[in-house]
């Protein structure tokens, strides 16, 4: 379950429709399915021979959490498939969201309010929270909706589009939402997208946008995606909701990279469904802009839905003569703050900068790093403040005599720290690399560098060229990944690791040891089994399972009626394999 990358105008998805017509080399005149974008819980349920046997929320896209028994309390999902469907399909997932409709979301507060009880903040909250209960029979009293949106496997017979899928969902008596439409070219996305964000304010759901979806599986696989997100869909956010309020104040944060952000102060007040009193300002540029005075009334949104950002300085009003000076120094060390050229953000140069290195501490230990159990931020300041830790590193060599003479530290906290210590020693390579901070360099990216390169050492050896040539880092990426290796701080801090005992284990993972390590495999036409069968048994072997024919092809796998694939391939002089041929390979 991936996260999907944005667009906000109709010439940005213009942009988004050009480069799938390309990719697919056919008509620009493409077919999509539009699903509005439910602000819900993300799930995904497991059907094995019809019967539901597993449901879990999406978590961090690779491990959710398991919630079966709420999900069999929720009279939308069908506990047993048809027996067609059973036996065609011995294993299913499905996947959609759990939502709380408006209406009733409003029927239960007060009847949480009659009760004395909590009310619930929102509807979006409401259903996580209703799912994530301990006791089904409270999650049996909420009323929860499961809308279904797709299948997790595109390669089953019978299914080859995502229309065609949402048909099938509807047979077996699934919900699906009744908005979902499929339209062919640009135009037809456009005016569907207007029609149903015009609705928007009528409907009994929150929704936020609509999730358009090239139609086809076979141009889908073609399209692939990239670490983060697919290339064959986008989510057309619509236009954020707006609040007034007042700017009582405004603070500067200063994040793990040394950027200084400004942060307003307002009085709060609901945009979108959400109390909101803090807010981003950005930038000094984006300050100037907007000429604001301690005191005035600003136009609040939240950008995407989600952060909160200051937009406009109502005009009318009288000046409180209470403006906004950008510091010139750091406002967590205090030394001289830097506007690096070509870059719109402030930044501390000083990585002994108390604030950065709680933030950089904060981020090493958590569970995408070396995963520290009980190192809060109230914990992280104390041991800056303290000076028992000038960087990370400083953590492998903490001892319970430094620890309890702090604040609240008992003899048993400070054990279950230098025990989660000591266990994240041996600290995976992609939990490693992330934990590190490279600039742009997060969890998929970490996976993606460790799978590729195998040791620590040899990531810290590769030139720009090199992990450009990986997919899925670019060249940004690419350069920041060289130039924190080269920064000789950071080489200190890598040294001291392994000084504390860090271990900096090599990567071997189940797709690089096999038949197929390194080489990159292409299917197309019918197979005697589903795709996706193939695709883990070459995966299983090292291989890379990729939607397009290209000179660095190694193998096709061809099945019955292929397409201009087995063509291209020929004329490229690759290897072609049938299911026989594939079997001998492994």
């Amino acid at each position: 379950m991936l996260s999907l990358q944005k667009v906000t105008t109709a010439e940005e998805f213009g942009e988004f429709n050009r480069r799938v017509w390309e990719a697919v080399e056919r008509s620009e005149n493409i077919e999509y399915v539009l699903e509005p974008k439910l602000d819900g819980l993300a799930v995904e349920l497991v059907y094995e021979h019809g019967l539901f046997v597993l449901g879990s929320t999406r978590g961090d896209g690779h491990t959710g959490e398991n919630v079966s028994l709420n999900l069999k309390t929720i009279g939308s999902i069908p506990l047993k498939l048809s027996e067609d469907t059973a036996r065609k399909y011995p294993r299913l997932e499905v996947r959609g969201e759990v939502i709380m409709r408006l209406s009733d979301f409003k029927k239960l507060n007060r009847q949480l309010e009659e009760q004395g009880t909590a009310t619930l903040a929102n509807p979006r909250n409401g259903a996580a929270g209703s799912l994530r209960q301990l006791d089904p029979t409270i999650t049996a009293s909420r009323p929860l909706l499961f809308s279904a949106y797709g299948i997790s496997d595109t390669g089953l017979a019978g299914l080859s589009d995502q229309g065609e899928v949402l048909d099938f969902l509807r047979r077996e008596k699934f919900y699906t939402n009744e908005l979902i439409r499929t339209v062919r070219g640009v135009d037809a996305v456009t005016a569907a997208f207007n029609e149903i964000e015009a609705m928007r304010s009528s409907m009994d759901y929150e929704i936020d946008g609509v999730v358009i979806k090239v139609n086809s599986f076979s141009d889908q696989e073609l399209l692939g995606q990239i670490s983060r997100a697919p290339r064959w869909a986008v989510a057309w956010k619509f236009s954020a909701e707006l609040a007034e309020t007042v700017l009582v104040g405004v603070e500067f944060s200063v994040g793990r990279t040394g950027v200084v952000t400004p942060v307003a102060r307002l009085e709060p007040v609901k945009v979108g469904g959400v109390l909101v009193s803090n807010a981003s300002l950005h930038n000094e540029d984006l300050l100037n802009d907007l000429n604001l005075d301690i005191g005035d009334r600003v136009v609040v949104r939240r950008a995407g839905d989600v952060i909160p950002e200051v937009v406009e300085r109502l005009e009318g009003q009288s000046r409180t003569n209470k403006p906004i000076r950008y510091p010139r120094n750091c406002p967590s060390c205090g030394l001289p703050i830097v506007r690096p050229e070509g870059e719109a953000a402030h930044r501390c140069l000083n990585l002994a900068c108390p604030a950065q290195t709680e933030g950089r501490l904060y981020h090493f230990s958590a569970k995408t790093g070396f995963d520290v159990e009980g190192l809060g931020g109230k914990l992280a300041r104390q041991l800056i403040a303290e000076k028992l830790v000038s960087d990370p590193a400083d953590l492998f060599f903490l001892t319970k005599e430094k620890l309890l003479p702090l604040p609240l530290m008992a003899d048993k906290r400070a054990q279950n720290l230098l025990d989660s210590i000591e266990r994240s020693r041996s600290a995976p390579l992609p939990n490693i690399i992330c934990a590190l901070g490279i600039i742009g360099v997060g969890e998929t990216a970490s996976q993606i560098l460790a799978e590729h390169s195998g040791s620590f050492n040899k990531l810290a050896e590769s030139s720009v060229d090199e992990l450009e040539a990986i997919h899925g880092i670019g060249s940004v990426m690419a350069r920041n990944i060289v130039d924190f290796f080269e920064n000789k701080g950071n080489q200190r801090m890598i040294a001291k690791l392994r000084q504390g005992g860090v271990e900096f284990p090599d990567y071997v993972s189940s797709r690089s040891a096999g038949r197929l390590s390194g080489k990159t495999v292409v299917i197309t036409g019918k197979l005697s089994r589903p795709r996706s069968h193939f695709k883990n048994l070459i995966e299983a072997a090292g291989g890379k399972v990729l939607g397009a024919v290209s000179a660095s092809t190694d193998y096709l796998l061809c099945g019955s009626d292929p397409g201009s694939k087995l063509d291209k391939a020929r004329k490229l002089g690759i290897k072609i394999l049938d299911e026989a041929g594939l079997s001998d390979l492994l």
